[in-house]
């Protein structure tokens, strides 16, 4: 077999196992659905087909701010450098209509019958330093303008006038492209699954989120929209339905007060849309639920937003989230390396729906989950008593074989006489 198989050669028997492969069948995975939201709060939408571009020049300073940093930067420079050469053009085309450039007046500037409008500017890069002069207020004392001409002095007005607005436009835009509100949110963090438990003898999805700054943020509030493709009865077709769900918060202003991670709980009762939705049916709903953190920044006194979603994948059923704030020499110490753990609880499988018909569910549910507690508890303490015994009969063996046995001398004269050594 070995010599046949030598004989063919190795380039024909990949061949033949690449065609063997493909006509196996293969098991493709499910197209893993879009998600209108990502996990880092960005909108994953895309938009096409805009023919109004104008618009968005109407509202130019937003369009300054939405734009990247590296765009920003060139428009930034590109727009003072602009400004510069055109008064620079200006100059140079008010000192040639005037005769400053004519080098026949060089030797007549100090004399009283000729004043030139800008002194020392004979050339364009003379003209251009003049301006960067003017504008930027810096003033070096080697060129000035003097009374001699009003044109000169309407364009001084002119480019202070610009200077100024082009200052305010470009500092304004860097200044709230810098502190923007989507730059706070990036401290603010959720886990990265949510769980559905039982709370309070109610199913409950739940998530946790936490603030990593200590600076806090004023007036927080949590909203909860479920996104989801729904179907009317007319037969139109809603590819985002959203439906916001409360949350259960006993606070009457719904305001939450973040100075520590918190567990945010929306109570699966008759007005959510998860109540007929159990643990099998979980994974075969197309939804998608948006969190969104809304507050004020404590120090710049601006409204911030932290947006995540979850979808059916992201959702563990009969799992809750373990606890990671404790008190440490009068300090509450808050352990962010447990910020996303969980652990599996009993929760019954249904949905909310039946388990509010059967509420026996819940009961059965507890009862077979205190059995199997117990249950692994003396499994363990069997074990630990196996385990021990085991031990001591090792240790025994050891001792026995550490014992020294008796040795018989034989004299001479053939007594015998025993010692113990």
């Amino acid at each position: 077999m070995l010599a046949r198989k030598s004989i063919i050669p190795e380039e024909y028997v990949l061949a033949r196992i690449a065609a063997e492969n493909l006509r196996k069948p293969r098991i493709r995975d499910r197209p893993r659905k879009a998600r209108f939201i990502a996990k880092n709060g960005a909108c994953n939408l895309a938009h096409k087909n805009i023919r109004e571009q104008g618009r968005f020049l109407q509202d130019i300073f937003t369009t300054l701010v939405d734009l990247k940093w590296r765009h920003t930067l060139v428009i930034f420079t590109m727009s003072f450098l602009c400004s510069w050469l055109l008064f620079a053009m200006m100059w140079w085309l008010v000192a040639f209509a005037h005769g400053d450039m004519d080098p026949s007046t060089e030797n007549m500037t100090n004399s009283t019958k000729w004043t030139p409008c800008v002194t020392c500017v004979r050339s364009f890069t003379s003209a251009f330093l003049f301006s960067i002069e003017v504008q930027v207020t810096i003033g070096f004392g080697g060129r000035m303008m003097t009374e001699e001409c009003p044109l000169a002095i309407t364009v001084l007005i002119l480019q202070n006038i610009v200077g100024l607005i082009i200052n305010a436009v470009m500092l304004g835009c860097i200044f709230m492209k810098t502190a923007q509100a989507h730059r706070r949110a990036e401290t603010l963090i959720f886990s990265r699954q949510a769980v559905i438990a039982v709370r309070n003898g109610k199913l409950c999805f739940m998530f946790r989120v936490g603030d990593l700054r200590k600076s806090m943020i004023i007036s927080a509030s949590v909203r909860i929209q479920v996104v989801r493709k729904t179907t009317t009865p007319e037969g139109e077709v809603i590819p985002i339905h959203q439906v916001d769900i409360p949350v259960d918060n006993p606070i009457e202003s719904n305001n939450i007060f973040l100075v520590a991670p918190l567990i945010i709980c929306h109570v699966i009762d008759k007005r959510s849309p998860l109540y007929d939705i159990s643990a099998a049916d979980l994974a075969l709903q197309d939804l998608e639920l948006i969190v969104i953190l809304e507050g004020v920044v404590e120090t710049t006194g601006i409204t911030t937003q932290a947006r995540t979603s979850y979808v059916a994948e992201e959702i563990l059923w009969g799992h809750r989230f373990v606890p990671i704030v404790t008190e440490e020499e009068g300090v509450y110490a808050v352990d962010y390396s447990k910020f996303g753990n969980t652990v599996k609880v009993a929760a019954p499988r249904c949905s909310a729906r039946e388990l509010d018909e059967k509420p026996s569910i819940l009961i059965q549910t507890l009862q077979k989950s205190e059995l199997s507690h117990q249950n692994s508890l003396r499994k363990r303490n069997s074990m630990r008593r196996n385990n021990s015994i085991r031990r001591n009969n090792s240790m025994r063996r050891t001792n026995s074989s550490l014992i020294v046995p008796k040795v018989q001398f034989i004299t001479p004269e053939g007594s015998q006489s025993a010692s113990e050594t």
